[in-house]
């Protein structure tokens, strides 16, 4: 039997991480932030594959899914697209938009763990001309962090196709206001959110926590390290964190998560085996750096669920 094909809206980036070895604090005079001017000579650098659409779509090929992905690009994105292609990922429905960067960021961290980030949108600001309508044959979809007009296009477009999607908002939830907040969440069947973000969607849309989980099928919101709660029916499963080998970078554990989500969704599984297949998934990221650094194959996954579970997985 073939698997569901999954649509995957949000951004394809280039995450680029520098580390200071000293501290912010001995180079910025407090009494000088006005007329700041200052250099970091960072010894150590290192470029990543990212995006949240590039990242959910890695994690969700790892276990057999059929990923999607929809998306806008710039002219540098041949290391992209050759990673992609070795992957065996779907990408005629990502777009170079010529004229552009891929979408980036620019990481400096300190000694003290301190970033300071510059965040260049780049090709991911026309992600809206990319049409859901191109996409056969999909079961199931997301709208993840992206350009503020794609998202808004592609939730209208997949509800007016009829395709049941994740409304994953992220980072880009301060982009949008009170009606559009709602209207996203009344189109999505599912609401994947962490704890500061569930905060700030009740704040910025004017729902309570239990008005947005019934507005939806199912509400997950991810808490870091005391797991992840499932509202399904006025009901809430608790989702417990799986014990990771070493704790080195949560960048991606999010994406990795939602990863685990779509599989279970897409399958028909029970909401308890679907939250801990997407807990597994997030404790497998986050020991090792970047969002795509990790590998895992669909046995792999299955030994680690049944160790941690004590149930088998397939």
């Amino acid at each position: 039997m073939a698997e569901p094909r999954v649509l995957i809206c949000g951004s394809i980036a280039f995450d680029t991480i520098m580390v200071f070895n000293d501290r912010f604090r001995n180079h910025i005079l407090p009494d000088k932030v006005h007329l700041l001017n200052v250099s970091f000579l960072v010894l150590e650098m290192r470029r990543e594959f990212g995006g949240c659409a590039g990242n959910i779509a890695y994690n969700l090929k790892l276990l057999g899914g059929d990923p999607v992905m929809m998306a806008t690009v710039g002219d540098d994105d041949p290391p992209y697209r050759a990673r992609f292609a070795d992957l065996g990922l779907d990408t005629s429905h990502v777009r170079t938009v010529p004229g552009t960067f891929t979408a980036q960021a620019f990481i400096t961290t300190d000694l003290d763990d301190n970033q300071i980030t510059a965040f260049h949108p780049g090709a991911m600001i026309r992600s809206h001309e990319v049409d859901v309508g191109s996409a056969e044959d999909v079961r199931l979809g997301i709208i993840a962090p992206d350009g503020r007009d794609g998202m808004l296009a592609h939730a209208r477009q997949m509800a007016a196709a009829g395709i049941p999607f994740v409304f994953d908002p992220g980072q880009a939830m301060p982009l949008f206001d009170r009606d559009e907040l709602r209207q996203f969440v009344h189109d999505a069947r599912y609401l994947a959110v962490n704890d500061y973000e569930c905060e700030l969607l009740q704040e910025r849309s004017g729902l309570s926590r239990a008005e947005l989980a019934a507005r939806v099928d199912a509400m997950i919101v991810t808490k870091g390290a005391e797991g992840s709660e499932i509202t399904v029916g006025g009901e809430t499963i608790r989702i417990p964190t799986v014990p990771a080998a070493d704790e080195l970078d949560p960048t991606g554990c999010g994406d990795a998560y939602r990863a685990g989500l779509l599989y279970g969704i897409a399958h028909g599984w029970d909401w308890q085996t679907t939250g801990r297949l997407a807990s597994l998934l997030g404790s497998v990221k986050i020991a090792h750096r970047g969002g795509q650094n990790h590998r895992f194959d669909r046995a792999s996954i299955a030994a680690r669920y049944e160790e941690a579970f004590g149930e088998k997985l397939w």
